[in-house]
């Protein structure tokens, strides 16, 4: 997907001040790589063993939730993170838009994605909150920058909407998938204008430990509606780890006007570094 020009907010001229990728990120080292099967299979256990204290997060306000998935996979990944913001008392919607494909699949200029929030808030009346796994997050900022009219708030979990395009441990795998080149000169500009704070509150939820994303690449500036996570968790981890689940709950359950950063305690303390 081309990066999106914003109706509100930064120029898209921001992207000459950032003509190329920052070659000082490097890749996920091959450990973290290699034991992301193993690592998922933990925190899926974690998450089972622990599933009583996430009902001890804030109860959803019944507003509309949407949760948008990674590269290559669908909504079937996500059904466990929207399961728990169901029983939490959310209005939780899928994606319903496929593999994620990138603009094959949100549309050259995310327009099915707008279309699919569009929807959304013509059936509910309500701003919808946007929780993107990974290539998801990507998307959901992005559409949120173009339009955040009809945005409450958007969390992202690992999703590398910045920094260098180069750094993960899947481009080659993501370009034959989706036919674009990450030197392009598109996908730099996506990359350099990734960072800028969005005009909603939004959550960068992220991992050093990631396996296939550039932890640097997940992380945003921050302002007074802006803020970054960290968490210990693999990549597929983000979509089954009960740590994540619970500050993605938190973040939720804020009341709409009235945000106030994530604070750490909690019965998930030692997940957040």
């Amino acid at each position: 997907m081309n990066a999106l020009p914003a109706k509100h907010g930064k120029p898209e001229v921001a992207g000459a001040l950032h003509p190329g990728p920052d070659h000082t990120i490097r890749r996920p080292s091959l450990l973290w790589t290699v034991s992301e099967s193993m690592r998922f299979g933990m925190e899926l256990g974690i998450l089972g063993a622990t599933s009583p204290l996430l009902l001890s997060a804030p109860r959803g306000d019944g507003h509309p939730v949407m949760v948008l998935p990674g590269f290559a996979t669908s909504d079937r990944m996500t059904t466990l993170l929207r399961t728990y913001l169901a029983l939490l008392g959310y209005n939780v919607f899928k994606w319903e838009l496929g593999y994620n494909l990138d603009q094959k699949t949100a549309g050259e200029r995310g327009e099915r994605v707008v279309e699919r929030i569009e929807e959304i808030y013509a059936k509910t009346g309500q701003k919808i909150s946007l929780v993107g796994w990974s290539l998801g997050g990507i998307i959901a900022r992005e559409v949120t920058r173009r339009d955040p009219s009809m945005i409450r708030q958007v969390i992202t979990l690992g999703s590398p909407f910045t920094g260098n395009p180069h750094a993960n441990a899947i481009s080659k795998l993501y370009e034959k998938a989706t036919g674009n080149d990450v030197a392009s000169s598109a996908i730099r500009l996506r990359f350099a204008l990734g960072h800028h704070p969005l005009e909603v509150p939004s959550s960068a939820i992220y991992s050093r430990s990631d396996g296939i994303a550039a932890w640097r690449n997940c992380i945003s500036e921050t302002d007074d509606i802006t803020e970054n996570i960290e968490v210990h968790s693999s990549h597929f981890g983000f979509v089954a780890n009960p740590a994540v689940f619970y500050a993605v709950a938190d973040r939720l359950g804020q009341f709409d006007g009235h945000w106030a950063p994530f604070n750490r305690a909690g019965p998930y303390s030692t997940f957040y570094p």
